[in-house]
């Protein structure tokens, strides 16, 4: 892979060739695309959806809008930092084609800001709840009637393949979607794969899958016009990552393992003296004792620590991958940024305890459990209207019952696939409070 073909500020639909010395660097585009994602429906919806603690309604706990955010704002000094040592290192990206370092950081920013634009409500377990209404409740029906990667696709719902829908999605009059740049896209897709084979190997991108079948021929495109290395044979369709996926993993990585954490040192699920114990491993060789001596609330000593840490852990992945980026550009380095950092353990200590105390806690597991009845009822009672309503047998309730559906959504769909692929878009993009209310409509209209 090559740095200007990875660059590219192509976007759906372009005919002519975009280049970087004649774009306008008061509106550029890489930052357009954020602008784009930022304005969109589909990422406002996050605030109103769960990134650690379903439904909770305390002001301090993250939402996947903030913490969206919160990962955009990291991926941009990490791909920063890395821009300036990639420009160095080939100075014709700037001298020939005008590229900047601040360039790096605004595709890792964009993409990292669409990062859970895909997820479902509920948090993880709405994507789980997915998949098992179609792998062992009443979608299972339909298994004999799709091809193996289409079914494929609904028993194992991925959020970062339905961001990839939602991001270049096609509707009457929107060719495209929001129309980003295929460099962004290609840093978004951080498992250029399709659902099937599942997990050939261990290497990270292929650890979970990027697109759904319906948007197989855009993805291939996207692909190609950058120029990522095909790694699969035959029908299946894969390829290595493009190097800027691993920095947005990266910030992902890093605010989920300490954001989240403080959210549980602020919940009171993790004790702070546990919490110092392990910050203070991360930070030992940057804090400031006197200044960490002087706050006197749990709040702000844990703020600080957190600060410290993120930036610790931004410097040494922008190390981990200028050590590796030549291997990264072969599509030789199988490897997640964290998994070689020289802070490994410390995240690992930290992952663990948050799995005990925060992900597994009753309060979480209690509204996860919620999560699941609401989004295997809605799926349910939509999906048999949708299809009655297709095959000529829609009675009185699947009319009342479609017409909650938003006017976008009020389409014909003449393949099962897509129209099972529909509804469960139409539910994952629902908000937590707004899935919760929906399923009490219809809760009540049916019973």
């Amino acid at each position: 892979m090559n740095w200007e073909q990875l660059l590219s500020l192509k976007r759906q639909g372009d005919t002519g060739k975009r280049l970087r010395s004649e774009q306008d660097d008061t509106r550029l585009g890489f930052e357009v695309d954020y602008d784009r994602i930022i304005f969109s429906a589909a990422f406002r919806s996050l605030q109103d959806k769960t990134q650690v603690i379903p439904l909770s309604k305390t002001d301090f706990v993250h939402t996947r809008l903030t913490h969206s955010l919160e990962v955009s704002v990291v991926g941009r000094s990490i791909g920063r930092l890395v821009g300036k040592k990639i420009i160095e290192k080939y100075p014709y990206l700037k001298e020939a084609h005008g590229f900047h370092m601040n360039d790096f950081g605004a595709i890792v920013a964009a993409a990292c800001l669409a990062h859970d634009i895909g997820n479902p409500p509920f948090g993880h377990s709405g994507e789980k709840a997915i998949g098992e209404y179609f792998k062992t409740g009443n979608g299972q029906q339909y298994k004999d009637q799709l091809t193996a990667k289409e079914w494929q696709d609904l028993i194992d719902f991925e959020g970062n393949a339905n961001g990839f829908s939602v991001l270049t999605g096609n509707r009457a009059g929107i060719e495209g979607g929001l129309r980003i740049s295929y460099a962004t896209l290609g840093a978004f897709m951080k498992y250029p794969k399709e659902s099937l084979p599942k997990k050939p190997t261990n290497a990270i991108a292929d650890k979970k899958y990027g697109f759904f079948q319906q948007d197989k021929a855009f993805f291939k495109d996207v692909a190609e016009e950058l120029g990522l290395i095909p790694n699969k044979s035959g029908d299946d369709l894969g390829y290595e990552r493009h190097p800027l996926a691993y920095l947005v993993e990266a910030a992902d990585d890093i605010c989920y393992t300490i954001i989240d954490f403080e959210d549980g040192i602020n919940l009171g699920l993790v004790e702070e003296d546990f919490a110092l114990e392990y910050l203070i491993k991360l930070v030992k060789e940057s804090i400031d004792a006197s200044k960490y001596n002087s706050l006197t609330t749990k709040e702000d000593r844990i703020s600080y620590l957190r600060a410290l840490a993120i930036g610790s852990l931004i410097n040494d992945a922008v190390r981990v991958f200028i050590e590796n980026e030549e291997a990264i550009l072969q599509g030789k380095f199988p490897y997640a940024l964290t998994d070689k950092s020289k802070y490994k353990a410390q995240m690992d200590d930290i992952i663990k305890l948050s799995v005990k105390k925060i992900y597994q806690s009753q309060e979480v597991i209690q509204k996860e459990i919620t999560g699941y009845h609401i989004i295997n009822n809605l799926l349910d009672k939509f999906i048999t209207a949708f299809n009655n309503k297709h095959e000529g047998k829609m009675s009185n309730y699947d009319q009342l019952l479609l017409k909650l559906l938003p006017e976008k959504y009020q389409v014909e769909k003449a393949n099962l696939y897509e129209r099972l692929m529909h509804i469960s878009h139409y539910i994952s993009l629902l908000t937590d409070g707004n899935a919760l209310l929906l399923n009490k409509i219809i809760s009540s209209n049916n019973g």
